[in-house]
C-alpha cells in the first residue's frame, strides 16, 4: 500500500515562498506514473494545480502558472512544488497523488496559509 507523506507547508506572508515535498513510499512504479499536486480550500472542491509526467512534462492551472514549479526525483520517489509569489488565495491544504486517472489513498496533506 503506497503511503503519501506531504511536508513543507506553513504560514507565509503574501509574496513569500514555500517548497512542498511529497514522498510516495512503497511505490514500485513511481517513475512510470504522472504525479500531481492538488489543493483544497475550505468549502471548495479539491483541485489539481500542477502535474508532471513520467518524462518531466509539466502542466499548471492558470491560477498558479508562472508562480509554481513542480519537479520530481524518481530515485527518492519524491515530488516537489516550489511556490513563489504566494497570494492569500493560495491558502489551502495541499496534497500529492497520481496525476493521471489513478489514485492512491490520500495522505494527510500539508497546510499552506498565506496571510499578513
Amino acid at each position: 500500500q503506497v503511503q503519501l507523506v506531504e511536508s513543507g507547508g506553513g504560514l507565509v506572508q503574501p509574496g513569500g515562498s514555500l517548497r512542498l515535498s511529497c514522498v510516495a513510499s512503497k511505490s514500485i512504479f513511481f517513475s512510470d506514473l504522472p504525479m500531481g499536486w492538488y489543493r483544497q480550500a475550505p468549502g471548495k472542491q479539491r483541485e489539481l494545480v500542477a502535474s508532471i509526467s513520467s518524462r518531466g512534462t509539466t502542466n499548471y492551472a492558470d491560477s498558479v502558472k508562472g508562480r509554481f514549479t513542480i519537479s520530481r526525483d524518481n530515485p527518492k520517489k519524491t515530488v516537489y512544488l516550489q511556490m513563489n509569489s504566494l497570494k492569500p488565495e493560495d491558502t489551502a491544504a495541499y496534497y500529492c497523488n497520481q496525476g493521471g486517472l489513478g489514485r492512491w489513498d490520500w495522505g494527510q496533506g500539508t497546510q499552506v496559509t498565506v496571510s499578513s
